[in-house]
């Protein structure tokens, strides 16, 4: 009788591996998308030249996927052979904001400018669509965004929000603050620092990104409604952290809340608006309010990392590794995994401002995020359990290397290298987007590989195989909606 009952035991241990086999044999547990905005390829190589003197070299460029991606809005395309035999066409198409950018990557559809969680060809006639990480929510799973810019700007709110124009960042914040299931949010726009990380006098306008003070104040003493993100039927609130610190020690906590909202003590961005080492001696009302959106000096335009870095904020890395240290230790993450999606948002700021050095500064801090999700993902179930994807929402500022398209010949220069530590030879020939090709890099089960690699049908005659930002939400929301 014992030994009867040792063998059923032996077979329903058996039954119970066996189902999990085939329970995660359809995909990834944990996914993991990271979104360098704005980054093209002569980004990612004006970073690499910066940082290691060479390209190629970043963990990501290691990754068996490696794809071009269109990023075009609704109603417009991509023409590889006009992009290559004229210069001006990248620039003069109609190219994407971040907004539909971020929709189309979260819901599989394309939409309109401004567009956030709605699609189709126009605000009056968009519809709802709902985000990977909704999908990834009804699967069980753990959900987070997060940006080194405001958390309800175009990328992390086309992620997780629904509003007609990107410009209401209020209503988005409140959105994603009380009406999500959110159990990570983490980004910029704190109303009482500006972006030199100095305190300032909270205003309504200065609270914005933040949902408003109101919502702040509430949001700070967990008075603030939310939703029940658990299904135990209670709401459940933020636990707001800010000081660089508690990100850092996020990332060893031995217990975590149930919901985490970091919000570091910055104002628009972590590093790419500090105004530097001029400031004024005595500042004017007028002069704070200024220095909340983009600082009061031109120490912008130095080289890379000339200007101090505010040390009170947390770099992309540290809240990286808090974030997946945070969602894998909820009970939801431990049970099913996580989708984040993290994001480099201020590249994007410094190729608008043509900011050389702030771009290599903002690439760098996004190459050791990913390094450190690497790590992560190698430490904690390897690339089985975990997809990562790379990839940027489009180009910003036509990036090139010196004396390319002279008199708007089809001239593409490459970059100059000038050695490690020091600024490549490079020039910018737009301050807005463009229609250009971007990277994509994943690494994860070698099945789901395959159905990037499916979906690339275009042909780039320099970038080679492309696939379209959609395939990236229509190949994740068939993971989540599989069996595991």
């Amino acid at each position: 009788m014992q030994n009867r009952s040792r063998f059923t035991q032996s077979i329903f241990i058996l039954l119970a591996l066996i189902a999990t086999c085939q329970a995660f044999a359809a995909g990834p547990k944990n996914v993991i998308v990271m979104i360098g905005d704005g980054m093209g390829y002569n980004h990612i190589a004006a970073g690499n030249l910066y940082d290691k003197g060479t390209t190629g070299t970043q963990s990501f460029e290691q990754f068996p996927v490696h794809l071009g991606m269109s990023t075009f809005p609704y109603g417009a395309s991509y023409d590889p052979a006009k992009c290559w035999s004229d210069f001006s066409y990248a620039s003069k198409a109609k190219y994407t904001d971040s907004a539909p950018a971020a929709t189309a990557m979260s819901t599989g559809k394309k939409s309109y400018d401004g567009a956030i969680g709605f699609v189709g060809a126009t605000s009056t006639t968009a519809e709802r669509a709902k985000h990977t990480s909704e999908y990834a929510q009804e699967s069980g799973r753990a959900t987070g965004v997060i940006t080194t810019v405001e958390f309800s700007h175009a990328t992390p709110a086309g992620f997780s929000a629904h509003n007609k124009h990107r410009d209401n960042y209020s209503q988005i914040a409140r959105e994603m603050l009380s009406e999500s299931k959110l159990d990570l949010i983490m980004g910029c726009g704190h109303p009482a620092f500006d972006d030199d990380g100095k305190p300032v006098k909270i205003s309504e306008k200065g609270s914005e990104f933040v949902g408003g003070v109101d919502t702040w104040d509430k949001l700070l003493n967990q008075s603030l409604p939310t939703v029940d993100c658990d299904g135990d039927g209670k709401t459940d609130p933020w636990t707001v952290i800010q000081t660089r610190k508690e990100f850092q020690d996020l990332g060893t906590a031995t217990t975590v809340p149930k919901r985490l909202c970091g919000v570091p003590q910055v104002h628009t961005t972590l590093q790419a608006s500090r105004s530097g080492k001029k400031q004024m001696a005595e500042p004017t009302p007028d002069a704070i309010e200024k220095n909340r959106r983009g600082g009061l000096s031109g120490d912008k335009n130095a080289d890379a990392f000339v200007v101090p870095l505010t040390e009170s904020v947390p770099t992309l890395a540290e809240m990286s590794q808090g974030a997946l240290h945070f969602l894998s230790h909820t009970s939801k993450g431990q049970a099913n995994g996580f989708f984040i999606m993290i994001e480099g948002g201020a590249i994007d700021w410094a190729a608008h401002g043509n900011l050389n050095g702030r771009l290599i500064e903002e690439d760098i801090d996004f190459f050791r995020a990913v390094d450190t999700v690497v790590a992560w993902v190698n430490a904690n179930g390897g690339w089985e359990n975990n997809l990562v994807i790379v990839t940027a929402d489009h180009e910003t500022g036509y990036l090139t290397g010196p004396n390319s398209g002279v008199g708007g010949a089809p001239v593409w220069n490459s970059l100059v290298n000038n050695g490690k530590g020091k600024m490549p030879g490079m020039e910018f020939h737009e301050k807005h987007h463009t229609n250009n090709l971007v990277a994509l890099f994943a690494n994860g089960p070698a099945e789901t590989l395959q159905k990037f690699d499916a979906c690339a049908t275009g042909q780039d005659p320099v970038r080679g195989k492309y696939l379209d930002n959609t395939d990236i939400a229509k190949t994740i929301i068939g993971i989540f909606a599989s069996k595991n």
